[in-house]
């Protein structure tokens, strides 16, 4: 189960006291902080990423990031945005670490969720894999494989 929008200390308190372990979408520092401290993994939107910041000015997840407190990014609104936001904070981070990116939105959420048999390359797991080439600067997808069999 995930909490939803936490703002203080009180609300993450709250989320983790009803068995809250993934804090979605946590409004400011303090609160991202709080699921920190009380071990639950923060996610972020994608487009947050995308777009330079929060469209509605809350906390940006490129600076959760860069302070170590984000965990997981999803789709959100703009499934497209997935990709394109883990190469940009590769590119934001000092040596343009894309393996831990890549890992916020595929082996993190995966773990979070309970899906141990994806999410990684591994023997025995389900082989989900994404080939992607930058083009004009950004991620495009060239190949997809689902299970180990090619789908585009």
């Amino acid at each position: 189960m995930a909490s939803h929008d936490d703002a203080t200390m009180a609300h993450v308190e709250e989320s983790a006291g009803y068995g809250m372990t993934i804090a979605e979408f946590p409004t400011t520092v303090e609160a991202a902080r709080g699921c920190r401290d009380l071990n639950m993994k923060v996610l972020m939107g994608a487009p947050n990423v995308v777009r330079g910041g929060s469209h509605s000015g809350n906390v940006a997840a490129a600076g959760l990031a860069a302070d170590g407190l984000l965990d997981i990014l999803s789709s959100d609104y703009y499934p497209a945005s997935l990709l394109q936001a883990a190469f940009v904070l590769a590119d934001q981070q000092d040596g343009g670490e894309l393996s831990r990116a890549i890992n916020m939105i595929s082996l993190a959420p995966a773990k979070a969720a309970g899906l141990h048999d994806r999410g990684e390359i591994a023997v025995g797991l389900r082989a989900d894999l994404v080939h992607a080439k930058r083009q004009g600067g950004l991620p495009v997808v060239q190949q997809v494989w689902r299970q180990a069999k090619r789908v585009f």
